[in-house]
């Protein structure tokens, strides 16, 4: 399978393991998003050698997936590269009912495999066209007028995609729909959106588009950074807002949260295709959902603590996986955000 840095826990881990400093005791589960897991294999393996009574078990099944399982009640929380909306919070039990805090921030690279290519540009309306199957070679006249010079392949392009529900298709739907009125007008921005008939092919979790990529010769698609760079990904550059082609990465993606105010999870947390000639295009924000009433104290207060370390401390783990660290006013946001998690009493949980 495919590898991700943060998979395998570090081989320098924290020093010796502490009791619980009155930061809880507890088995915790969680599900949702791929596009977050080489930075959560990492950091929750840290913390559990650093606070040996807590413990967590997170699958990566897809933001979909996750938010499901997180509504069913069968995680303690959720991660997901879109948060929910109003609809499904009110679904859930209201606005009081859950919060759902910003943990990191990364992007979805364009990757690729055409070995003749070692620099390969392209832009929104094109990368559009590829999509929705009108631009369907290496040489086809969009992709020429952006590589001057080059001699491209005559090769199909192969198309690759998610197949799951997943936060990483949302923020790259959502750039295609910022930068293809076509787009806007048909598959439009979603999780699971309908794949134009014959395009592509679909994949489960980042890690099955990445794999598929580096399989197949003439293949094209959108990646998590943090899969990109262990497995020796070819990456296009991306024409930007400003018309600057530029490839995935952390300053990319923190030039593009600079552009971004005041975040929120229910009206304005999309930062694709932000303004900047350093900001890279398909930029995304990453959030975990819990509620905001833990039934057992002594389990919210490990679910608190845990998430309380990873906005702060656990950042830290961030840089050397591909993910820029949360901008000072989104670290903010969550601490704030993790004071309105309380026990059954109404007792704020947070340490503080």
């Amino acid at each position: 399978a495919l590898a991700a840095c943060g998979t395998s826990p570090s081989a320098s881990p924290s020093p010796a393991a502490t009791q619980d400093n009155g930061l809880g005791s507890a088995s915790l589960t969680g599900a949702g998003s791929t596009f977050v897991d080489p930075l959560f294999e990492e950091a929750f393996y840290q913390y559990g050698v650093k606070y040996s009574s807590v413990s967590v078990n997170y699958q990566p099944v897809g933001s979909g997936a996750g938010i499901t399982q997180f509504e069913a009640g069968t995680v303690d929380f959720g991660a997901t590269d879109v948060p929910m909306t109003e609809t499904d919070i009110a679904a859930h039990g209201g606005d009081a009912s859950l919060v759902e805090i910003p943990d990191t921030l990364g992007v979805a690279s364009i990757a690729y495999n055409e070995p003749s290519l070692p620099k390969f540009q392209i832009d929104g309306p094109t990368l559009a066209k590829i999509y929705l199957g009108t631009v369907k070679t290496w040489n086809d006249p969009a992709i020429a007028a952006l590589n001057p010079g080059v001699t491209l392949p005559s090769d199909t392009i192969a198309v690759q995609h998610r197949s799951d529900s997943s936060g990483t298709t949302y923020a790259f739907t959502d750039y295609l729909a910022k930068v293809s009125a076509d787009w806007k007008s048909g598959p439009g921005v979603s999780k699971a959106p309908a794949w134009p008939a014959g395009v592509g092919t679909g994949d489960t979790g980042n890690a099955g588009v990445g794999q598929a990529i580096k399989n197949t010769p003439g293949s094209i698609g959108y990646v998590e950074l943090a899969y990109i760079v262990p497995n020796h990904l070819q990456q296009a550059w991306v024409m930007n807002a400003n018309g600057k082609f530029v490839q995935g990465s952390q300053a990319g993606a923190a030039a593009a949260a600079a552009q971004a105010t005041n975040v929120n999870p229910t009206t304005n947390f999309s930062i694709t295709n932000e303004p900047g000639d350093a900001s890279y295009p398909i930029t995304t924000f990453s959030w975990v959902v819990v509620r905001t009433t833990q039934s057992d104290s002594g389990k919210g207060l490990a679910l608190v603590s845990l998430i309380h370390w990873l906005v702060t401390d656990g950042q830290t783990y961030a840089d050397s996986l591909q993910y820029a660290p949360l901008p000072a006013a989104v670290q903010t946001l969550a601490l704030n955000d993790l004071k309105t998690v309380k026990d059954s009493t109404g007792k704020v949980l947070l340490p503080s």
